[in-house]
């Protein structure tokens, strides 16, 4: 069964830069697409970030310009490089994986807080 763990969260000042780490218990190659999804307290989850098994990133509005998303092969990881935050960036932060046949895997989260 495939595990994703998602790391790197915690608190920043705004402007700060974080980096999260999603890590899989294997190869990510096989899947079609790896994303970052986010839950900001009280409101519902929205996607941040996606990148194709060929590369294609696509962002969310919200944070073009400051989010890079980016996947290494070589280490079952995918990663979402965070930039120039802002509070309304505080959330948990999810990791997904989108395999063959519609099916999707989901990790634990990663808390990222964000103080003015």
């Amino acid at each position: 069964q495939v595990q994703l763990v998602e790391s790197g969260g915690g608190l920043v000042q705004a402007g700060g830069s974080l980096r999260l780490s999603c890590a899989a218990s294997g190869s990510i190659f096989r899947f079609n697409a790896m994303a970052w999804y986010r839950q900001p307290p009280g409101k519902q989850r929205e996607s941040v970030a996606v990148i194709t098994s060929g590369g294609i990133t696509n962002y969310a509005d919200s944070v073009k310009g400051r989010f890079t998303i980016s996947r290494d092969n070589s280490q079952n990881t995918v990663y979402l490089q965070m930039t120039s935050l802002k509070p309304e960036d505080t959330a948990v932060y999810y990791c997904k994986a989108s395999g063959d046949w519609g099916i999707q895997y989901w990790g634990q989260g990663t808390q990222v807080t964000v103080s003015s």
